[in-house]
């Protein structure tokens, strides 16, 4: 267990993308609907996905649709239902829903942040989803590792992504942010100290605060921009 984690400054930040970078309420959410409903015809409200997502263990929203639609009795290959999303998702050249995504960073965020620790990602995103966002809203940004899904052996709540960002910065004291129970599990299996991001606009925000803190949290930001105060303060210090 990692010891007041606000007293040592982080050398290492290390993010999540979505509901940390990116806002994907009209995005991947509106995704898993989409595909549901071309499959079973039926809706699925945001508050049922908020629901699977605070139990844990549904980072991929591949393996969600895949559920939802399976428990709507309708029978469909993992695959096309793989191959739909996507479609809905990425569209033609990143024309899909992903063109809803708000990129919450201000400018020269990094910038500022990297005068104080190495910038890294941890994602359940597949490379070629990352990629599309990143080029269209951080390409100047050097994020070193970018760990996506296809990388890991084990998927979040597994440690493993965290594991080998810690092995690229052996020694390196990281900061893990995220949004969900599987973020929060994987930086406690990593013994890593974890900061929640619980955005205003979401669905249940001030419980979603509240049950980031119970899973080890040392602090909640309400926006990705909040980190810059933190992780000065944590600077300051120690000087």
């Amino acid at each position: 267990m990692v010891e007041d984690p606000q007293q040592r400054p982080p050398e290492v930040l290390v993010f999540d993308m979505d509901g940390v970078l990116v806002e994907v309420t009209q995005s991947y959410r509106e995704a898993i609907r989409e595909t549901v409903r071309h499959f079973t015809g039926e809706t699925v409200s945001h508050d049922l996905i908020q629901d699977f997502k605070d139990a844990g263990g549904w980072n991929n929203d591949w393996l969600l649709s895949h559920r939802f639609i399976a428990d709507r009795g309708k029978h469909v290959e993992y695959a096309d239902v793989v191959d739909y999303f996507n479609c809905v998702f990425l569209g033609a050249n990143g024309d899909g829903l992903i063109r809803y995504e708000k990129w919450m960073p201000s400018s020269g965020l990094f910038d500022r942040l990297a005068q104080y620790a190495s910038l890294a990602i941890f994602t359940g995103r597949a490379k070629y989803e990352a990629d599309v966002t990143l080029r269209r809203h951080a390409e100047g940004v050097r994020f070193d590792p970018i760990v996506t899904d296809e990388i890991v052996a084990n998927p979040k709540p597994a440690p493993d992504g965290l594991e080998l960002i810690r092995q690229h910065y052996p020694d390196k004291h990281m900061w893990y942010l995220g949004d969900t129970v599987d973020d929060a599990r994987s930086a406690q299996s990593a013994g890593v100290p974890f900061i929640g991001v619980a955005m205003p606009h979401s669905p249940r925000h001030a419980q979603n605060a509240e049950l980031l803190r119970s899973l080890g949290a040392f602090a909640v930001l309400q926006d990705i921009n909040e980190l810059e105060g933190l992780v000065r303060s944590a600077h300051e210090r120690v000087r």
